[in-house]
């Protein structure tokens, strides 16, 4: 046993120790532990107590639908998925006492632009807006409808949804070219651009028409398309919103 132990390295055999120690704490500890600690079933039931003991402040949207019409309105605009509350605030008071008890309703700019104040890490096509700019000092629901916020007209900037991308092309060779040099936008994706979407380039050709050898643009890199990247299409090595040469 001792010429076992003896071929085993130093360094291993303490952490190996340690090991053996570290179990055996947790298993002592386990078995010294009482019951109900233990008990998962326990742990369960007294979180479902504890949390049915706190008092109840939400009236839940369903309620709001008996004396609101704007409930209506709201159900079929794109703040569905908000609960009244979201907004308004715990209303369980309210539902219970209407006369008595009123629900805040959030004016100022800032309540908003919580949600809509531009945000790289939100979905492409949520609404965002730099609050700084868009239309300042002026209530939202001045121009928009809070149960129902549809824009007065559709937004006629790219930037309004792809703030990052516009901000990136503004300082790159393109940033004299609109984005429908480029890309082909339908009506419709302004409105639902998640199902409707605008065209991307899909053939060398596209970018050969400004930097071919060929091309008669004037200020533009020119390269030799046949040849210039084989096989590969130009955005695979150029990123088209900042079309960096290496």
């Amino acid at each position: 046993m001792k010429t076992i132990f003896k071929r085993i390295p130093d360094a291993l055999l303490r952490i190996l120790v340690v090991f053996v120690v570290f179990i055996a704490g947790a298993l002592l500890i386990r078995y010294l532990l009482p019951a109900s600690l233990k008990d998962t079933a326990f742990h369960v039931q007294s979180t479902v107590e504890r949390e049915m003991a706190k008092p109840i402040r939400f009236a839940g949207s369903d309620v709001c639908a008996d004396c609101h019409t704007e409930y209506n309105t709201k159900k079929g605009g794109y703040h569905k998925n908000l609960s009244c509350e979201t907004c308004h605030g715990a209303a369980k008071e309210h539902a219970e006492n209407p006369t008595e008890t009123k629900p805040s309703l959030p004016r100022m700019r800032e309540f908003c632009s919580g949600c809509h104040t531009y945000n790289a890490s939100r979905p492409t096509g949520f609404p965002m807006i730099n609050p700084v700019a868009h239309n300042p000092m002026k209530q939202c629901a001045t121009c928009h409808n809070p149960h129902d916020p549809k824009p007065p007209t559709a937004p006629q900037e790219c930037q309004g949804c792809h703030g990052e991308i516009a901000r990136t092309k503004a300082l790159s060779p393109h940033a004299l070219l609109e984005c429908t040099t480029c890309h082909t936008v339908p009506k419709g994706h302004k409105l639902t651009p998640r199902l409707v979407k605008p065209s991307t380039p899909s053939e060398r050709g596209f970018c050969g028409k400004c930097h071919s050898k060929e091309s008669t643009y004037r200020g533009t890199p020119k390269i030799d398309i046949v040849t210039h990247g084989e096989k590969y299409m130009c955005w695979q090595c150029h990123y088209p919103h900042m079309p960096e040469v290496e």
